[in-house]
């Protein structure tokens, strides 16, 4: 994307630039602590877990409601039905959440800006759309397919971007227009009488049904967790150089314990075999993390990185909190605003090429439907505020979970011909609770 000109105005004093810095800084550390810098930092574990507590009691419920809602699910379904505890419905389960919460995760940036992309699934769809096209019609490689749907979809949200940003037509507007056109132009893509194109790549079926070797497992688990603990160390001897108060290492070593327990948890049941007898006797072997999972961990640790360590990333959180004091500060709003739909589209592209691994090609009506509104729906339970400033990629992940578990288990649970209502009921009650939570957050630290 091409850099934009600063629209801040030129005749705003050097003090009034200040306080609006302040102010900025302000807004970000009330609603993002986690990555204030120069917040103060308990010193022992048992001062950070009461740090914790307070913040929780003080409104800033973060994740807990999806992470026990999540596992209070487990329980229940676990309980009402023994087939819900078994491997194979696991590793349903993290197939069927990577579409929504890929889109999730891109929506994201959107919510923080106090935003909406209506269009998202659609313009996902379109792209995978794209991807079919160029792989069946033009016998492209996969990897030529997968670029050009990325930019199809980013192109898609920088032309979306900047009608929001620069003739400053609502973004609800914006988007369900596109929503509405894109559905047009994903018939014109496909232009089949069978309305939809089989995808004969193993590449693309793989990005949702391909699964990695049990060795490869516990190679991206090491690693993931090696790492995070260099960077930790690393940027605690940064900050130790410059007489920044740290955490508490044993902080850390609780973290990466707490990896290594559950992220081993996981990959030992995607290693257990769901093949059958006789499969296992003529060596198809169903076994492995999905390949869904690792696309999801690489976006998050990407994504989770520029909102949270770099200066692209504070600047959105300023703009979410205030734009006035961020466009005050100096800090390029128009950018920021298109920046964040080229992100969300981008996103909903690799989404759409994840679901049409999972359908076996692209369709017309694909992406439409409750598709955008489960996305929002996972960020919003994960934790993301609709009113914009607070929200990580991390709760994309955890909200995307939370409404897969519970459409596992209702579909189960609720047989018949009603099972899809009331599944759609408990869905639109779940949000509109994720919804209050977030009122009630945001009432209580006023």
């Amino acid at each position: 994307m091409s850099e934009l000109a600063s629209d801040s105005p030129s005749t705003v004093s050097t003090e009034t630039s200040a306080a609006g810095t302040r102010d900025v800084v302000a807004d970000h550390e009330a609603a993002n602590p986690a990555v204030h810098v120069t917040a103060l930092i308990p010193q022992t574990l048992g001062a950070t877990l009461s740090s914790y507590v307070r913040r929780v009691r003080g409104g800033e419920t973060g994740s807990v409601p999806a992470v026990a809602g999540a596992a209070l699910l487990m329980v229940v379904f676990g309980i009402a039905q023994s087939s819900f505890m078994t491997t194979s419905n696991f590793v349903q389960i993290v197939q069927q959440a990577a579409p929504n919460t890929l889109l999730a995760m891109g929506l994201v940036f959107v919510l923080l800006l106090g935003e909406i992309d209506l269009s998202a699934g659609v313009v996902g769809s379109t792209a995978a759309a794209v991807a079919a096209v160029l792989s069946v019609k033009h016998g492209m490689p996969w990897y030529a397919a997968i670029l050009g749907a990325a930019a199809f979809g980013a192109v898609s949200g920088m032309v979306l971007g900047w009608l929001r940003a620069k003739l400053n037509i609502p973004s609800f507007v914006v988007t369900l227009s596109a929503f509405i056109a894109f559905q047009g132009v994903q018939v014109l893509i496909i232009n089949s009488k069978s309305n939809g194109i089989q995808i004969s790549d193993q590449t693309l079926h793989n990005l949702y049904f391909g699964r990695l070797t049990p060795a490869a497992g516990w190679v991206v688990l090491v690693v993931s967790v090696v790492l995070y603990a260099l960077v930790k160390v690393v940027q605690a001897n940064a900050r130790r150089r410059k007489n920044l108060a740290n955490e508490p290492f044993s902080v850390l070593g609780l973290r990466v314990a707490a990896m290594l327990v559950f992220g081993g948890i996981f990959v030992h049941l995607m290693n257990i075999d769901q093949a059958v007898a006789w499969q296992q006797r003529e060596g198809i072997h169903q076994r492995g993390v999905p390949w869904s999972a690792v696309i999801i961990l690489a976006l998050v640790v990407v994504l989770s990185f520029v909102l949270t360590k770099t200066r692209y990333g504070r600047h959105v959180f300023a703009v979410g909190g205030s734009e006035e004091a961020a466009r005050r500060a100096g800090i390029r709003v128009l950018a920021i605003r298109i920046s964040v739909f080229v992100i969300c589209s981008a996103m909903a592209a690799v989404s759409g090429l994840v679901l049409a691994g999972q359908l076996g090609g692209s369709n017309t009506g694909d992406g439409g439907g409750n598709t955008l509104l489960y996305a929002v729906a996972a960020a919003v339970i994960g934790g993301t505020s609709l009113m914009g400033g607070r929200g990580r990629v991390v709760d994309a992940v955890l909200g995307g979970a939370v409404l897969a578990i519970l459409a596992n288990g209702v579909s189960d649970l609720i047989q018949g011909g009603n099972a899809a209502a009331y599944e759609l009921i408990i869905d639109g009650a779940v949000l509109l609770l994720a919804a209050a939570v977030d009122s009630m957050s945001r009432r209580a630290k006023r």
